[in-house]
């Protein structure tokens, strides 16, 4: 029988930049409510932004499939929520605010985000954590998260052409659960880099050249490595994970979804979809051990610039936007952004 998801709505092809505009106006209104030590205020800023631009998009209907949380916990953009009333169904995986804590003390990698598929194509997932291992496509046949640390290791520098582990940089949470292995991984010579939050954007770095993430290791969010898979697949990169709930009503939870615990998955099990589109917005900027690979949001006189990285399955593009908000201040004041 055919899936839903292997029929390709032509409708579909356009939606990157109609989502594209969801990802920057939940970035340009976290970015507004960043930096005042309050975390849920940017997160419920940038959650009503992204419900009210997905409900103006014509001819679609969103299912939420990875969103806030359960319906009684998420009053907006909950897992099973319903947007729009149009003809076409897809789903979506959404993360409107990654990394809270970085916005509300205005430091770096904050980044609203979202995946969509048509109906069908993705992975639901609860909001719990799983083991993941993402690389890419030069490294993808090498590792495989069932070697231990130290054979991944050798694998990748064998891939990346690399004699001295010192030139290889693994990007790992910093939590207590990781402890292990960010030991091990240091006592193979590599260059490990501890993040305080947010390994989705790293994830998806590990597949674009020159920007010093050669892999990413270790146990993070489920609901987000979603996310990452969709993108990573697009890419051509590999991504594992093994789902590790963190008690036993996480287990039964997860069982109910249909997750089985002793697997292995794949970007292509957690989005089985052929036709993605991938978007993501910096509230503030993503950088990496090298550069940084997005920069934030900027103001200025009636207006505002985001950066944004939009995949499909047909491109990927770096997008740099300016957004004219109050075209008489803009023009009044002589902002430099001034197009006219």
């Amino acid at each position: 029988m055919e899936k839903r998801y292997e029929t390709i709505p032509e409708a579909f092809k356009s939606l990157a930049w109609k989502l594209l505009e969801v990802t920057e106006n939940a970035a340009m209104a976290a970015a507004r409510a960043a930096g005042r030590g309050d975390k849920n205020l940017a997160d419920k800023a940038a959650v009503d932004a992204m419900r009210a631009t997905l409900g103006r998009i014509q001819g679609f209907k969103t299912v939420i499939k990875i969103g806030e949380g359960e319906r009684d916990e998420a009053p907006m953009l909950y897992i099973g929520e319903e947007i729009g009333t149009g003809s076409i169904e897809i789903d979506l995986a959404v993360d409107p605010l990654e990394n809270t804590n970085a916005t509300a003390n205005l430091n770096s990698g904050a980044v609203t985000v979202l995946a969509a598929t048509p109906s069908g194509g993705l992975l639901g997932a609860s909001d719990c954590y799983m083991d993941k291992l993402c690389v890419g496509k030069e490294t993808a046949p090498y590792v495989d998260i069932r070697k231990t640390p130290e054979e991944n290791v050798a694998q990748l520098a064998i891939a990346l052409k690399r004699h001295n582990l010192s030139e290889l940089t693994i990007t790992v949470l910093d939590r207590e659960r990781n402890n292990d292995l960010v030991r091990r991984l240091r006592g193979t010579g590599v260059r490990v880099r501890l993040i305080p939050d947010g390994d989705l954007m790293p994830s998806i770095f590990t597949c674009l050249k020159g920007v010093g993430v050669h892999a990413v290791m270790g146990i993070g969010a489920a609901p987000e490595g979603v996310i990452s898979a969709a993108a990573i697949k697009l890419l051509g990169g590999k991504m594992q994970a093994i789902f590790k709930p963190r008690n036993d009503d996480d287990a039964a939870r997860l069982k109910g979804m249909g997750i089985d615990l002793g697997k292995v998955y794949t970007q292509n099990d957690l989005v089985p979809a052929e036709r993605i589109v991938f978007c993501a917005t910096a509230v503030t900027p993503m950088v990496t051990t090298t550069k940084a690979v997005l920069e934030g949001v900027s103001f200025f006189p009636g207006g505002a610039k985001t950066y944004s990285l939009v995949i499909a399955n047909d491109f990927m593009q770096f997008v740099p936007t300016t957004h004219v908000l109050d075209k008489q201040e803009f023009v009044d004041r002589h902002s430099e952004f001034r197009l006219w």
